[in-house]
C-alpha cells in the first residue's frame, strides 16, 4: 500500500514539474535559482540542504510553494462532471441564444462585431482613458444581452421538471436533479469556526467603538494579519481569512491568496491589452459602458469608481488567458472577421477575446475591488482571479457543485428543511422560492450589500474556498425578515420586504443561522 502510495506521489510530483514549465513565473523563477546555486550560500558538498536553507532566505521557497498551492487549487477544483455534461442541451440551446441576441443586435444597429477603430478614434480614446466618462457615445438603442432574470428562466426550464397537478402551480424545485449538495449540518462542520461560536471580525459591528474588548479583537486581527502577510504563504493567508481581515490588510491579503500580485510582466501584458481596446472596436464594448451606466454609476456606493471601471472591464474582454484558463467551462465562443486588421486582408478571431460576454450586472462583480486597490492594474487582475476562481460558476450552467444550479438547489433544501413554515407560505402563495433570491446569488450579494458587509462575506469566500455561503446568506434573510413576508403574498411585495438590505450584519446572521439548532 505505501508502495503505491509512494508511486501515486512521484507521478503528481512529475507531473506539476512539467506543468510547473508552462506557467508564466517558470522563467524567471529558474533565473533565480540559477544565480543562487552559484553564489556562494550553496555547498556542493552538502547540496540540498544548503540550497533549501538558501531558497528560503531569499524568498523563493515561499514562492514555489505558493505556486504549487495555486496548482493544487485549479486540479482539484476540475470537477469529472465539466465540461457540461447532463446539463449539455440546455447549456447549449442558451448559449446559441445570447450569440443570436448578440448578432441581431449587430444587424438592428447596422454594426459589426468586431472592427478596427478610426485612427481619430484611437487617438481620442487613448486622451480620454483615465477620464472615459467623458467619452461619448450614443447607447440608447444598445441593450442588455441578458440580465439575471432571463437566466433564471431558462435554469427554471431545465428537462425533467414534473409539472404539479394545478396548471397556476409553479413549476419549481431542483430536487429532480442528479446533484449532491450538504445539508445544513455538513455546512457547521466546513464552517466550523463560525458554528462553533469562535470570535469572528464583524461579529458586533455596532458594539466594536463602545466596548473595550472588542477594539482589542481588532487590534489583534490587525497585529496577526500583518505577520500572516510578511510570510507570504497562501495557504497560511487562506486560514486567516475565515475570520475575516482588517480593511487596512484587505488588498495585499486577498492578492496573496490568488497569487494575483502584479511585476513587470503582469503591467506590460495589462498595457497590451489596453492597446487591443484602443486599436479594436468590440460591439461589446457599447455593453460594457451601457452595463456601467445602468449598475455602478447610478449606486451610490460605486459611482465615483466608474472611470476605472471603463478601464478593467474593457480590458477584461480583451483577455485570450481568461477563456484559456476557463477552457471547458464557459462554452464556445463566437468567431468573427476583423476587416483590414494591420493588413489589406481580413483577420479571423475570437468574438470576445476573454470568451465571457457581460449581462446586465456583470460590473457588479468588480465594483468592490474599488475599495481595495487605486491601481487599476492590481485590481484588474485580483478581480480576474477572483472571476476564474469563483464568479464565473455563477452565469454558466453547469453540474459543477459550487455551480449556479447547485446553488439554487442547496438554496431551495436548506430553506424546506429549516423554515418549513417559511416553505409552505411561498406554495400557497404560488411564488417560486428561487425567485426571491436568485439576483442575490448571480451577483454574489454585490450592488445588495453595503461595502463593508460584502467584503467580509468574500472574505470567507475565499478563506472558505467555497461559494456555499451565498445561499446559507439569502436563507439567514429570508429568516431575519420572515415574520414581514407572512403579511404579504405577491412577488412585488415580498420584494419590496428584501429590497433594502442596508442594515444587514453579515457575519452574526450567518453565525446565527449556523449555531441555532
Amino acid at each position: 500500500m505505501d508502495g503505491v502510495k509512494e508511486e501515486i506521489i512521484h507521478q503528481t510530483a512529475l507531473k506539476l514539474a512539467e506543468e510547473i514549465k508552462n506557467l508564466s513565473i517558470y522563467k524567471s523563477f529558474y533565473n533565480d535559482v540559477q544565480k543562487l546555486v552559484a553564489s556562494p550560500n550553496v555547498k556542493k558538498e552538502d547540496f540540498k540542504q544548503t540550497l533549501q536553507q538558501a531558497m528560503k532566505e531569499k524568498g523563493l521557497d515561499t514562492k514555489l510553494r505558493n505556486t504549487v498551492f495555486h496548482w493544487v487549487r485549479t486540479q482539484s477544483k476540475q470537477n469529472k462532471l465539466d465540461p457540461l455534461t447532463s446539463l449539455s442541451k440546455a447549456s447549449a440551446q442558451w448559449e446559441k441564444r445570447i450569440h443570436k441576441s448578440l448578432n441581431s443586435m449587430c444587424s438592428d444597429l447596422e454594426t459589426s462585431l468586431a472592427k478596427i477603430r478610426p485612427q481619430s478614434e484611437q487617438d481620442e480614446l487613448a486622451d480620454k482613458w483615465n477620464e472615459l466618462s467623458t467619452y461619448n457615445l450614443d447607447l440608447t438603442k444598445y441593450r442588455p444581452v441578458y440580465a439575471p432574470k432571463d437566466f433564471l428562466e431558462v435554469l427554471l426550464t431545465l428537462s425533467g421538471y414534473v409539472p404539479f397537478t394545478r396548471e397556476d402551480e409553479p413549476k419549481w424545485e431542483f430536487a429532480h436533479l442528479p446533484l449532491q449538495v450538504k445539508t445544513l449540518d455538513q455546512i457547521r462542520k466546513l464552517y466550523l469556526e463560525w458554528s462553533s461560536g469562535e470570535s469572528l471580525l464583524g461579529a458586533n459591528p455596532h458594539m466594536a467603538s463602545a466596548v473595550p474588548g472588542f477594539v482589542t479583537l481588532e487590534a489583534e486581527r490587525v497585529s496577526l494579519g500583518e505577520r500572516v502577510a510578511a510570510l507570504g504563504y497562501a495557504p497560511v493567508v487562506q486560514e486567516y481569512l475565515k475570520k475575516g481581515s482588517p480593511q487596512c490588510l484587505r488588498a495585499k491579503l486577498w492578492a496573496q491568496v490568488l497569487g494575483s500580485e502584479i511585476k513587470g510582466q503582469q503591467i506590460t501584458y495589462f498595457n497590451q491589452l489596453k492597446k487591443s481596446v484602443l486599436e479594436v472596436d468590440l460591439m461589446i464594448d457599447k455593453l460594457i459602458f451601457k452595463d456601467v451606466q445602468l449598475t455602478a454609476s447610478n449606486d451610490d456606493q460605486y459611482f465615483v469608481f466608474e472611470d476605472v471601471l471603463y478601464q478593467v472591464m474593457l480590458c477584461f474582454s480583451r483577455d485570450c488567458d481568461v477563456m484559456q484558463q476557463l477552457k471547458g467551462s464557459i462554452g464556445s465562443p463566437l468567431t468573427v472577421t476583423i476587416k483590414g486588421k494591420q493588413t489589406s486582408t481580413d483577420s479571423l478571431t475570437v468574438f470576445p477575446p476573454s470568451g465571457v460576454i457581460p449581462f446586465h450586472g456583470f460590473t457588479m462583480y468588480a465594483t468592490p475591488f474599488c475599495y481595495l486597490y487605486d491601481d487599476p492594474v492590481q485590481l484588474y487582475y485580483t478581480f480576474r482571479a477572483f472571476y476564474i476562481r469563483y464568479w464565473h460558476r455563477l452565469h454558466y450552467i453547469s453540474t459543477h457543485p459550487q455551480g449556479i444550479v447547485s446553488l439554487c438547489l442547496l438554496y431551495e433544501r436548506l430553506l424546506e428543511a429549516n423554515e418549513p413554515l417559511l416553505w409552505i407560505h411561498f406554495r400557497n402563495i404560488n411564488i417560486n422560492p428561487i425567485r426571491v433570491v436568485f439576483k442575490w446569488l448571480m451577483r454574489a450579494f454585490s450592488g445588495h450589500l453595503p461595502p463593508d458587509q460584502l467584503l467580509l462575506l468574500w472574505d470567507a469566500i475565499l478563506g472558505y474556498d467555497c461559494l456555499e455561503i451565498l445561499p446559507l446568506l439569502a436563507l439567514a434573510i429570508l429568516s431575519f425578515r420572515k415574520e414581514n413576508i407572512f403579511q404579504v403574498n405577491t412577488l412585488q411585495n415580498v420584494d419590496a420586504v428584501l429590497a433594502d438590505l442596508s442594515t444587514i450584519s453579515v457575519i452574526p446572521l450567518l453565525q446565527l443561522a449556523l449555531m441555532r439548532a
